[in-house]
Formats: C-alpha cells, structure tokens, sequence
C-alpha cells in the first residue's frame, strides 16, 4: 500500500483508458476540432516574437499554452470536457480493469478509466494527447541532447515501466510509448522538413520572425497503433490472467465486427516503431484470442508474464 500511496494522481485523474468497452458504438471523428486547437497554439507561439531564432523557445510556448506540469494536460482536459468533442465513457465498474483483485489491478482499481475519442479513424485514449505534448516534448529534448532517437526513447520506456506506468498499474503500454515518439516528431517537425515525409518543416524562420508554411494535422502522427485494442498492453504477471480472461468477453464484439480489430499495414509500424521498446502482446489481440476460444485451445501462449 506504500507503493499505491507514492503512486497514486490527484482525485479525479485516471491512469489508463479502455478501448475495448463500448467499442463498436458510433463516434464522431474529432481531427479537425483539435487540429485547430494544436495550430491555434502555433500561431500564438510565433504571433508576437522578438529576437534571435529560437527553436526551443517555440516548443516551451506550444507546450505551456497546450500541455501543463499536471497531470492532466490543458489540450487533454479540453478535449475530455469539451461539449464538441464527441466520447465514448466507460463508467470505472464496467471498465476491462473492474472487478480484478486490487492487489492486480492497483491504481487502474481505484481510478477508473478516461475517456476514448476519435482521431484520424482511430479511437484513442484522451491520455495519449498527454504523451503526445509532455513526454513529446521531453523526448524531443532528450533527442537534441543525444542525436539518437533510440537513446532518447530509453527513457521514454522506463518511465512506462516505472511509476507512470507497469509499477503502478500492472500494464506496460505500448501506445504510450508510440504517442510519446509521435510528439517528439511533431516538435522536430515544426522546423525540419520530411520528418513527416513529403512535407515540410511546420515553421521557416525568415530573417526575423517565424513564418507558418503548412498547418499541423494530427493525422500525420495517429495511426493504429495509438489504439490499446489494437495494440494492446504488455501486463505483468499479476495483472495478466485476469486481463486475458476479461478480454476474451469481448470476442461476440469481434465476431460481430472483425474489422475494427485489425490493422492495416503493420509490417510497416512495426519497423517504424522497433527501436521504442515496445513489449508485443498478439496473444491478447481479439483476433487470436477469440479463434483460440473458438477452436478450444485457450492456452494461448503469453509473452507478458514478466515482472
């Protein structure tokens, strides 16, 4: 209970997010409402510079204006309480984390689940918008440390192993750790062309003042796996027999609509994310997991009870 103490965020902040429950409801998509809310803050960031070129000055301003030293990010809170952003609300007793032991669930038990919106098609937790503009920005900083985006998402993953993440909560996500890459891209982007290929850099600094040469799209960064059904979590041993228990609750979901399980292209997410530490979890997925159910093989092999 030490553990849970030191660990647990102030009321009202949930640790995880739940794309499994509710999933085949509709959604509305909310790409265009929160592309202006990242390109609203670009402007302001540029609106009123004076001085010499300064790229990391641009990134503190996007960052205090959008993210926050909380826990819950400022562009993250708007779009969990925001009537125009459309949301899919899992009560925390109906959540894939109720009803497991607390000794297995910890902090996930006591806090529930936030929201999932819908971003580029695919549904997310509002929680990655937080990887996305923080942990971005550290990695972005860490990477102009060490010109070495495997060196700077090291630290990236021990954070997801640590109290912000598997210590606490039992779940290593690796959607985390992919919006915490995708953010680091945003920011190199702002001023580095083809870091999202074929495009230039956001920003082109013209003798004495930035100049906007295209807009952000958050569809340059949000892809699949950004989706925890999807790219489901590594959980550790404690938590894993009664993740994979209730997931496979979920399999007349898949039966019903196989193809909001599946992703398109994954051999080439994969090689893009390789050097992120991601701790694969195809077992877990709805696919394999509910054939086995199917066929009545459901000893299905697990890579996911390490500590």
């Amino acid at each position: 209970m030490v553990l849970l103490a030191w660990a647990v965020p102030s009321p009202g902040v949930a640790y995880e997010t739940d794309q499994f429950s509710n999933r085949l409801e509709p959604i509305e998509d909310s790409t265009k409402l929160l592309n202006e809310q990242v390109n609203q803050s670009i402007r302001k960031a540029i609106s009123d510079w004076s001085g010499d070129r300064n790229d990391r000055r641009v990134v503190n301003r996007i960052y205090h204006d959008i993210g926050g030293h909380h826990w819950v990010d400022k562009l993250e809170r708007w779009a969990m309480k925001s009537p125009d952003v459309d949301r899919l609300r899992t009560p925390r007793r109906n959540s894939i984390y109720s009803g497991h032991p607390l000794w297995a669930s910890r902090v996930a038990a006591l806090f529930g689940v936030g929201p999932t919106i819908k971003l580029n098609e695919t549904l997310i937790g509002s929680d990655k918008i937080g990887h996305f503009i923080s942990q971005g920005r550290k990695f972005y900083r860490r990477y102009l440390r060490y010109h070495d985006e495997t060196r700077a998402g090291e630290w990236s993953a021990f954070t997801e192993r640590a109290i912000f993440g598997q210590m606490a909560t039992g779940s290593y996500s690796n959607a985390d750790l992919v919006a915490n890459y995708e953010g680091f891209r945003f920011y190199h982007s702002l001023f580095e062309d083809n870091v999202v290929e074929d495009k230039p850099a956001i920003l082109v600094w013209k003798e004495d003042h930035w100049e906007i040469q295209r807009p952000f799209d958050w569809a340059d960064h949000v892809n699949a796996y950004w989706d925890e059904a999807l790219n489901t979590n590594h959980y550790d041993r404690l938590l894993y027999p009664h993740m994979k228990t209730r997931l496979m609750t979920y399999c007349d979901d898949y039966r019903n609509q196989p193809d909001m399980y599946t992703i398109d292209e994954e051999p080439l997410l994969q090689s893009q994310y390789a050097h992120l530490e991601l701790r694969p979890t195809p077992e877990l997925r709805l696919p394999v997991l509910c054939e086995s159910q199917s066929s009545g093989d459901l000893s299905v092999h697990s890579t996911s009870a390490e500590p």
